[in-house]
């Protein structure tokens, strides 16, 4: 019986009270150290932490502004580029259609010099071939007469008045027939 009130006095799940008192010393002496010396590294440590976490996040926000604020640049820049571009086709295509007016006008003035160089030439050996063939029209009239008249008709001076006075006559009824 003494063993038995013995070992309900010592119930294992109920330390003596000097452990306990000894236990809550070196657990407040322990808490203490930590709360003074880790317990002020740690709160720095996490303030870093959430300021550089922080610190990421408005670099992040500045750096998808500064992305935004380069990408409308980039838009903008595109944008006056393909301005620019319309309107120097524009430019090429107003410069092209001159050249093409400036190219035919000078066709056209090509072609009128060469029409009336055609013509004082057509003109002038009209002439020629009218002389050559009034001198040739002549010398045969001259040389038919002489054979008709039985003499030589040489005297220059009467031999073209007689030739101008035929061929006067041959154009005058020749415009008449027209």
């Amino acid at each position: 019986m003494i063993l038995a009130q013995e070992a309900e006095k010592e119930n294992p799940l109920v330390p003596p009270w000097p452990e306990v008192v000894i236990g809550l010393i070196a657990f407040v002496i322990v808490f203490g150290f930590l709360a003074k010396m880790l317990l002020p590294n740690i709160n720095k440590v996490l303030e870093e932490r959430r300021e550089a976490i922080e610190g990421g996040i408005e670099k992040a926000d500045a750096a998808q502004a500064e992305a935004q604020s380069v990408l409308e640049q980039y838009r903008a820049q595109l944008t006056e580029a393909r301005h620019e571009a319309a309107r120097l086709r524009q430019e090429a295509t107003e410069q092209g259609t001159a050249i093409i007016q400036e190219m035919r006008a000078e066709g056209q003035r090509q072609r009128d010099e060469i029409i009336a160089a055609g013509h004082a030439q057509l003109a002038a050996d009209r002439k020629a071939a009218a002389t050559s063939l009034r001198q040739d029209v002549g010398k045969l009239a001259t040389d038919l007469a002489g054979k008709l008249v039985g003499e030589s008709l040489e005297d220059v001076a009467r031999q073209s008045r007689a030739i101008d006075r035929f061929l006067d006559e041959l154009e005058e009824k020749a415009e008449a027939g027209r």
